[in-house]
């Protein structure tokens, strides 16, 4: 099982189980779920701190019960992480290409820089020096992390076709830097298809699997935004990856809930 960073498991529980508690989740049971992955406390409180200084998560009290909830941009976030992540929406080659272009004064470096991080997190590609490409569809998205962030008004948006010489498959490997997510879809297989061999595990087992596997997942498909499978390779790895995460998905997920929501609740 490969390593996760604890507010990375952080953050998938808070997906999969704050949000119908208004999401928030006291600390009792945040670090009760954490110990079932096998992380202490010490580190679950460091990994808040750091959430807490990101403007991720808010201290709330509930009931004279001490936690913390998720801001409304971060909630934000996870709403619109839901469809990538278990929708897996993919391009055609009619969508097109959405390139978007930015200027940032001198005196505002520092947006620069959350630009480029924005955009990189969404999925974009480089197809020059400030020039970043996505799949067509991935308007409606960046239009809205951008303007959460106050960042819109420094970009422009065009949309439409690739007029380039060559094979735009080609062009698609060098923006997206395609080697190194196959190798990164050939890890999580490695990593968790071993899991669909084994018998039908019991709730507390299906918990300690489904959070980290959720969460090593998480962001692969960032890293692919949907590409245009006609212009990927024919034995593409993210479709034997989304297959084996989608499987695990329908065969854990609910006996995971069964193990957590308890915990989450105080009832357990």
């Amino acid at each position: 099982m490969p390593d996760v960073a604890p507010r990375q498991l952080i953050l998938s529980l808070y997906g999969l189980y704050a949000r119908a508690e208004g999401a928030w989740l006291s600390v009792s049971s945040l670090i009760a779920l954490m110990a079932e992955l096998g992380v202490d406390g010490a580190a679950v409180r460091s990994s808040v701190s750091r959430l807490k200084r990101r403007g991720v998560l808010e201290a709330v009290k509930r009931d004279g019960r001490a936690g913390y909830a998720l801001s409304e941009e971060a909630l934000e976030v996870l709403r619109e992480g839901d469809v990538r992540i278990w929708s897996r929406p993919r391009a055609t080659p009619e969508d097109g290409w959405l390139v978007v272009v930015f200027s940032v004064p001198e005196t505002e470096r520092e947006k620069r820089h959350a630009l480029r991080s924005t955009l990189s997190r969404l999925g974009f590609g480089t197809a020059a020096p400030g020039v970043w490409v996505a799949p067509g569809t991935a308007y409606d998205e960046t239009a809205r992390a951008l303007q959460r962030q106050g960042l819109a008004s420094y970009t422009e948006f065009f949309r439409g076709s690739w007029l380039g010489s060559g094979d735009v498959a080609c062009r698609m490997r060098e923006w997206w830097a395609l080697d190194q997510q196959e190798l990164l879809y050939d890890e999580f297989r490695a990593a968790w298809e071993p899991s669909l061999s084994s018998r039908r595990p019991a709730p507390r087992e299906a918990f300690a699997t489904y959070v980290p596997m959720l969460t090593s997942w998480r962001r692969l498909p960032y890293l692919d935004p949907g590409l245009p499978l006609e212009h990927l390779p024919s034995d593409w790895a993210g479709i034997r990856a989304g297959e084996v995460f989608a499987q695990l998905d329908a065969r854990l997920r609910e006996r995971a809930a069964e193990f957590a929501l308890p915990i989450v609740h105080g009832t357990s």
